[in-house]
């Protein structure tokens, strides 16, 4: 049995359920395909910032709805420059960003796809895409026609590899080190990042009783060099006073990396968020970027399908390519400074004083930190 919908979303996380909701809200039939169970997606662990941009655009969507938390987690503004601690306000005066747990998130976003009638398709594993000019897509005993594609599937997923040969280029970009991140089942106490000689460590709350760590380290480090015990004398050393622990829950190392795929689309086949790029876990920009090519690609569905007007799908790559350069400018120059500024076994002592410059002069000059602002907003 063969269906057919307007647009096939393959991929439930942030991009895939925003892009969801809008287009529902504006009349348009869409299926979500999502490989994984509704409980693997909604337990999955990961940074949670939406910026003041994000923010709006949910507003303007109608969608406030799913920036509500049960137990809102306030941020310090702060950081920690060799154990001496540093409060600084980043914040622009029209700053309204929030800070929210990306799981929950997720699951606001599915509620509320479910509540308005959405068609949301957990466990559709073994999808395949065919003909990008009348796109296929199939999983299963199952086989949906679309007339696009959206692939919000992540940079392992499907969609990416559905493009023809010779047609992306991969930019790309490897740092020398890695993050230790880990998961703790203990308040944020001190909710921060520090530099450090021995290299950078944050602390941020994932919920009022939760936390992820981040240790920079070695990229040929491996988990077994880190039980917990050491992880927590290392975060106090960075921090330089002491830090709550508790349980650890789990650890991974993400070694850091900018990647961008251009073009973003193919025929009928348009890549969101994660599939399409990735900046550094740093720059707290991976929302914001998936919110962009979701509400661009939306726009460009509601112009096509209210107007007949294909002008904004066609101009979506150059459009979404654009906006994802300028922020790669920013996650690279803010991951550089904030690691080069500590650990000088990387990049040397030249670049170790470089970089507190640039951190000094966020402190002291208007302009630099006005401009640091509207990128931590969303909005430069």
């Amino acid at each position: 049995m063969t269906e057919h919908t307007t647009v096939v979303i393959i991929g439930a996380g942030v991009a895939g359920l925003t892009l969801g909701n809008i287009l529902l809200r504006n009349g348009i039939d869409c299926v979500v395909l999502e490989k994984y169970g509704r409980e693997h997606v909604e337990q999955r662990q990961r940074a949670g910032t939406i910026d003041s941009r994000g923010v709006r655009m949910f507003r303007e969507w109608g969608l406030e709805e799913v920036l509500a938390h049960d137990a809102p987690t306030e941020v310090d503004a702060g950081f920690y420059l060799d154990g001496e601690e540093l409060p600084i306000d980043f914040t622009a005066d029209d700053n309204d960003s929030v800070f929210l747990p990306q799981q929950v998130l997720v699951r606001n976003l599915t509620d509320a796809f479910l509540r308005a009638g959405g068609d949301l398709r957990f466990e559709a594993d073994g999808i395949t895409l065919e003909n990008l000019e009348h796109p296929v897509v199939r999983y299963g005993h199952k086989v949906v026609t679309a007339g696009f594609v959206a692939g919000c599937d992540g940079d392992r997923g499907v969609s990416r590899t559905a493009f023809p040969a010779g047609v992306l280029t991969r930019y790309s970009r490897e740092y020398g080190y890695a993050w230790l991140s880990v998961l703790a089942e203990v308040p944020a106490n001190p909710s921060s990042m520090a530099i450090h000689s021995r290299g950078l460590a944050g602390m941020l709350p994932r919920g009022a009783h939760a936390s992820r760590t981040y240790l920079q380290c070695a990229l040929d480090d491996d988990l077994a060099q880190w039980p917990d015990e050491r992880v927590w004398s290392e975060l106090e050393a960075r921090f330089g006073r002491p830090v709550a622990s508790g349980r650890i829950a789990d650890k991974r190392l993400v070694p850091l990396r900018n990647v961008v795929h251009s073009p973003m689309q193919s025929g009928k086949l348009h890549l969101l968020g994660d599939a399409a790029h990735i900046v550094p876990p740093m720059s707290a920009k991976g929302i914001h970027l998936a919110l962009f090519d979701a509400e661009v690609f939306a726009r460009g569905v509601v112009r096509q399908a209210k107007e007949n007007d294909p002008s904004l799908l066609d101009s979506y790559s150059e459009t979404c390519l654009s906006h994802v350069w300028n922020y790669q400018a920013f996650a690279a120059w803010i991951t550089d400074t904030m690691h080069d500024a500590g650990d000088a076994s990387y990049a040397g002592e030249f670049r170790k004083r470089v970089a507190r410059a640039e951190l000094e002069r966020q402190f002291t000059s208007a302009a630099a930190g006005r401009l640091f602002a509207e990128f931590m907003a969303g909005v430069a």
